[in-house]
Parts: structure tokens; C-alpha cells; sequence
């Protein structure tokens, strides 16, 4: 099984295809120079064999590549970067903190 992650960046996301076929993406937006990941999503079909896992490693490794700094709104990114703490350093905290609050429900 072969993957290839590439930016798709005309549809703000990357892509994960295996075998030459479309097996998922991670969407992001880019804000403040950073770039902000909002979901990520791996077809039913390619689910289980790690196809999640090198999109995330590929996305990663396109985003230290740039320069840039990033925030894993996605559940499945954050945890990514959980278990990868080399990747961790690219996390801008006062973005993430920022759009953070501003999704809080008011108490």
C-alpha cells in the first residue's frame, strides 16, 4: 500500500490518497501565519491500516517545512501531536488559546 500526502491548497486541505485513490484530508485555514486545522477525515474504505496517521505526519511535515506555526482545532490532529511531541513546538499556544475562547459557550 502506497500513500501520498500533498497540499490541495485551492481547497484549503491535504490530501491522503492510496494506491493512486482519494482515502481522505485534513482541512485547514491559514490565520495569523499560522495554519489552523479544523477536521480531518478518512474515508470508511481506507480506515485501520494507518492511512490517518501519514496525513497527519505528512501535513505535520509540510507545516515545520514552511516555517509555519500551527493549531489542531481537529480532535484527530491534537491527539497526533499528543503522541508525537517532536511536533509539538510548531503549536502556536496564543493562537490556539485565542480561537479556543472564542468557541467557548458563555457561562
Amino acid at each position: 500500500m502506497a500513500t501520498d500526502v500533498r497540499d490541495a491548497p485551492d481547497r484549503s486541505r491535504y490530501e491522503v490518497g492510496v494506491d493512486g485513490e482519494l482515502a481522505g484530508f485534513a482541512e485547514y485555514r491559514d490565520l495569523d501565519g499560522a495554519r489552523v486545522f479544523t477536521h480531518t477525515e478518512v474515508f470508511d474504505a481506507f480506515e485501520g491500516p494507518g492511512v490517518g496517521s501519514a496525513l497527519a505526519q505528512g501535513a505535520l511535515d509540510n507545516v515545520c517545512r514552511s516555517g509555519r506555526r500551527l493549531v489542531a482545532l481537529c480532535p484527530f490532529i491534537a491527539a497526533y501531536i499528543e503522541r508525537h511531541d517532536e511536533y509539538a513546538d510548531l503549536v502556536d499556544r496564543s493562537l490556539d488559546n485565542r480561537l479556543r475562547a472564542r468557541n467557548r459557550p458563555a457561562t
